[in-house]
């Protein structure tokens, strides 16, 4: 039996996406639901493995696949500890630190380890692809402004790196010729000047740079600080407010820019204001990623769901289009930026990089 599919796995919270590839033709897909009471059975996330390895299995059984026609698996990159970006093989040292929640529990540290074990089956080799871990930083971007805190890299890394693949294509260059600024415009931001194709600084989505869809973003401290000593607050609900109730959610009661470019066009004047906020901060940070690619800009790029939004991509385009030429790469794709990384490797087009040799100790 010919080996000529990639199976795609990306676990999330209550479900695990899947798919199976053809070269770049994405052949099936099915977001699989996990039953919330059995999940509650696990101490841990990683406890979960055997449970939704077995459901992805017979999901390719009943789908009349076997696991002799795979040629690679690929999972999502969890929380590991900072590596630079790229294809990498799922070594025994990435299990280890997967299993343990080395940077934290999430999700994705399951893509890994259920890659691994199904790939295990045939003797076929497992990935992962630019995980959450990924840190290109330059020293000089860590640096917060007091010792006792150090600026994170934090941000969309594989759709981040997808789009910069696509826009190198493209324009027929390889992205390690190219400086480009990429805005992933989600229910979180990510604005990122990319030096040569290495993500050297960023705004951390969950707690710096614009305000989203449900995110604060950068906040006044002074007032904040008070805030959070007022006494009207626990930990837990400032941190909510940061990060599920800001932002549009906080302004205008919904998360969803469809509905408040619905509010604007029934003349809602409020609604106006605060999303254009939006863009002159996404804006304004686009421009400061520029200084750090010192004005030597190839393109801007903006990708995300939110770029889907004419009337935000239209103000943003005015604001920077000075600096370079602004490209639309709306939308993000995990499976396909999964697929593409294996398939970059299988071609020989990059070579599979090593958990262990690439950590940033």
């Amino acid at each position: 039996m010919n080996r000529e599919y990639v199976l795609v796995i990306n676990p999330g919270s209550t479900s695990t996406k899947v798919a199976i590839f053809k070269n770049s033709e994405n052949v099936l897909q099915k977001n699989l639901s996990h039953d919330l009471k059995e999940l509650e059975n696990y101490k841990k996330i990683t406890d979960q493995f055997n449970y939704r390895k077995e459901i992805i299995l017979n999901w390719l059984k009943n789908e009349g696949y076997e696991t002799s026609q795979l040629k690679a698996v690929v999972g999502r990159g969890g929380m590991l500890r900072p590596i630079p970006s790229g294809t990498y093989k799922v070594t025994d040292d990435m299990i280890k630190d997967l299993n343990i929640g080395i940077q934290g529990e999430h999700a994705s540290n399951l893509g890994g380890i259920i890659a691994r074990s199904i790939a295990d089956i045939e003797r076929i080799q497992s990935y992962i692809v630019d995980p959450v871990a990924v840190d290109e930083f330059e020293d000089v971007a860590r640096i917060s402004g007091i010792p006792d805190i150090k600026r994170r890299s934090l941000l969309h890394a594989l759709n981040i790196k997808a789009v910069t693949h696509n826009v190198a294509k493209d324009m027929n260059k390889k992205i390690d010729d190219l400086n480009l600024i990429v805005a992933h415009l989600g229910g979180g931001i990510s604005v990122v000047p990319l030096k040569k194709g290495k993500m050297v600084d960023a705004n951390n989505a969950n707690e710096m740079g614009p305000f989203s869809p449900e995110r604060t973003g950068g906040l006044p401290v002074g007032d904040m600080a008070k805030m959070c000593f007022s006494g009207n607050y626990t930990y837990s609900e400032i941190k909510k407010k940061i990060r599920g109730k800001g932002g549009l959610v906080a302004y205008l009661g919904t998360n969803d820019t469809r509905e408040v470019v619905k509010m604007i066009e029934k003349g809602n004047q409020r609604a106006k204001l605060v999303f254009e906020a939006m863009g002159y901060q996404i804006a304004k940070e686009i421009g400061g990623a520029g200084v750090v690619l010192a004005g030597d800009i190839d393109a801007i790029v903006l990708t995300g769901g939110m770029a889907h939004s004419k009337i935000l991509t239209d103000y943003i385009r005015d604001m920077v289009k000075f600096m370079a030429p602004v490209i639309l790469q709306p939308g993000e794709d995990e499976m396909r930026a999964l697929n593409e990384g294996v398939l970059r490797v299988l071609s020989g087009e990059e070579e599979a990089k090593i958990y262990e040799y690439e950590v940033l100790r």
